[in-house]
């Protein structure tokens, strides 16, 4: 098959991986309408290109988080990445690394986050806070002392979503999958043990005060991972976060939420330049991520896109999908008349 865009690394994923782990990755939640709405909601906005521009060189760098970073693009926090190949999070670690990429690291990698911090690439920490703080803390001194360089906490599993499609697969993790970020010194849990104790962990108490909380325990950058108000972004910087991923959990937690992209220019009215903000959830072209840049976003997370790529050819499939994607927006860029990521305005949308 010839690999040319994300669509056909996703379909020659779903052929080549075992069909629990596929879903696992592909699924969302209860009818799968916001998982499909993430993808389909930017086909509907319209582009209105700019002409006679002189597109001769095409710069894809840009700054998120007050340093200068080669593209937009970072890598989203995904689960258990050895479901998909061996290598696991390490592949996509070395594949980001090529690009000098961003990789926000899931609380549940399964490589640990002392792996992936000494391959010398950006590596940011996603958080989930739990009922037991003291676990959490523990998780958070980890990532400081491997050397993460920001938090991201993750906000919008109150409760477990209605993962239905898990359920009718009787979908478990292979006992011989590892979960190293979640163990703790003196242990002997299996992950199994770990991902039922992670499941009763998720604390419905949590608040604004829990960023507080985390202050005190580090001084890295802090970002919130899964608003969708404006309000709630406001909320944000007045609580002090450092940035905002702007994320429905790809779908994968409450069905009939907005999408990303559509929530994306109320909260960055609301906010203005306080805070930065990041966009997850349904990323497939360039076409997609130049929309989410002209809305507002200082940059975009890829979540699936990656996996198939990891599921097909391990770091070789991960880096050919980045480069896909860098070389689309890229194209993109050119063909609105736009040299620079900063020429990416709300003009480039219609009836934006």
């Amino acid at each position: 098959m010839n690999l040319l865009n994300v669509y056909d690394y996703e379909q020659a994923a779903a052929e080549i991986m075992p069909k629990t782990y596929h879903e696992y990755y592909a699924g969302g939640v209860a009818d799968n309408l916001t998982l499909y709405e993430n993808r389909v909601a930017f086909d509907r906005l319209k582009l209105l290109p700019r002409i006679f521009r002189d597109v001769s060189q095409v710069s894809l760098e840009t700054e998120i988080m007050e340093e200068k970073r080669p593209s937009p693009f970072l890598i989203a926090p995904a689960a258990m990445h050895k479901l998909g190949h061996p290598d696991g999070e390490l592949a996509t670690a070395r594949a980001a690394a090529s690009f000098g990429m961003p990789q926000i690291l899931s609380t549940l990698s399964s490589v640990s986050v002392e792996e992936i911090t000494a391959v010398g690439h950006p590596v940011w920490f996603q958080l989930y806070i739990f009922r037991d703080r003291g676990w959490s803390a523990e998780i958070v001194q980890r990532a400081v002392a491997a050397g993460c360089e920001a938090l991201v906490v993750t906000v919008d599993v109150p409760v477990q979503g209605l993962r239905e499609n898990l359920k009718r697969i009787n979908f478990s993790v292979p006992a011989s999958l590892p979960l190293p970020n979640l163990t703790r010194s003196g242990s002997s849990q299996d992950n199994k043990s770990l991902l039922k104790l992670v499941d009763e962990n998720f604390d419905p108490g949590l608040t604004w005060q829990d960023i507080n909380w985390l202050r005190s325990l580090t001084d890295l950058p802090i970002w919130v991972k899964g608003i969708l108000r404006a309000d709630d972004a406001q909320q944000a910087a007045d609580a002090g976060a450092n940035g905002i991923v702007v994320s429905n959990h790809g779908g994968r937690q409450l069905d009939t939420a907005v999408t990303p992209i559509e929530a994306l220019p109320a909260i960055k009215t609301a906010v203005g330049d306080q805070i930065e903000l990041i966009l997850d959830g349904g990323i497939r072209r360039g076409t997609d991520v130049l929309k989410a840049l002209a809305l507002g976003a200082n940059g975009v997370a890829l979540g699936r896109a990656p996996l198939w790529g990891l599921a097909v050819n391990g770091e070789t499939g991960v880096q050919h999908v980045l480069q896909i994607l860098h070389d689309e927006l890229r194209n993109v860029m050119a063909q609105c008349g736009c040299t620079a990521v900063a020429e990416l305005t709300p003009d480039l949308i219609l009836n934006s």
